[in-house]
Parts: structure tokens; C-alpha cells; sequence
């Protein structure tokens, strides 16, 4: 099992965020524009963790060279099941320095921007915190993050 979907499926935020370039770009199903950057690509994954209900993955495609990955997956949010497709590229350091969602069906799709979008306050103080601690040579462990 690839050690992205390992990381999701058990729920382990410290693997995921370990798995993220520093330059990662987060590309949203649901946000017009990407977001740069570890610390608001983990504080948004943790959001939808916090957010997505019965998430399974149910299928792993790869590029020969693994370096591109698309895992399809199913969840529900706020009573909506939704199809989504996680597109990961990964540099050559095997971290993953693109992160592109999609989702559908739009009912879900909609769900989904609310539900995140109640969530926005949070995860951008988790970000903040995230950067400030990284500026000032802590860990992410040694620091903690604001909770709603």
C-alpha cells in the first residue's frame, strides 16, 4: 500500500504532513485559486479529515515512474456522498509537491465548500501557528496549534 494512502487510512496526520514538500501546491474541487505551501496543505487535509464522513479509498492508479498517483475515493459530508479523485505529483525527493481534489457530484461538491468553509477559521489559525513555529526553528510537534 502506498505510504499516502496508508498515512490517510490511518488517520495520521504527523505521516501525511512528513509526506508534503515545503512547496506543496493545494488545488481545491471547491476554491477558485491553488494554495501554496506545508502548512495550509496540512491544516486544509486536516480539515477535511474533520469534515469527510466513511472515507475509503477504492482505487490507486500510478504512473509507471511513481511519481504521479490518483487515488479514487468515496466519502459523505453533511448527509452527501460524494466520488472524489486525490491527484498527487511527487518530487524527487518523494514528497508530494502537487495536490490536486476533484469532486462531484455538485450537490456534494457544495456540501463540501460549506462544510470547509465553516472549518476556514480554524485552519487558518492552524496554519499561522504552523508557519510562526517553523520560522522560529520548532517542530510541528513542539508546537501547538489554536482549536476551534
Amino acid at each position: 500500500m502506498h505510504p499516502f494512502r496508508k498515512a490517510v487510512e490511518n488517520r495520521d496526520e504527523a505521516a501525511i504532513e512528513a509526506l508534503l514538500a515545503e512547496n506543496v501546491v493545494f488545488t481545491s474541487p471547491v476554491a477558485f485559486k491553488p494554495y501554496p505551501g506545508k502548512a495550509i496543505t496540512a491544516a486544509i487535509l486536516r480539515g477535511v479529515m474533520r469534515v469527510f464522513e466513511d472515507f475509503t479509498y477504492v482505487r490507486e492508479i500510478a504512473n509507471p515512474d511513481g511519481r504521479d498517483h490518483a487515488f479514487v475515493f468515496t466519502a459523505t459530508v453533511d448527509g452527501k456522498q460524494l466520488q472524489g479523485c486525490d491527484f498527487l505529483h511527487f518530487d524527487e525527493e518523494g514528497k508530494i509537491d502537487d495536490f490536486t481534489v476533484m469532486v462531484r457530484p455538485l450537490s456534494a461538491a457544495k456540501a463540501l465548500a460549506e462544510a470547509m468553509g465553516a472549518q476556514f477559521d480554524r485552519i487558518a489559525r492552524e496554519a499561522t501557528g504552523a508557519e510562526e513555529a517553523a520560522e522560529d526553528g520548532e517542530t510541528a510537534e513542539d508546537g501547538e496549534t489554536a482549536e476551534a
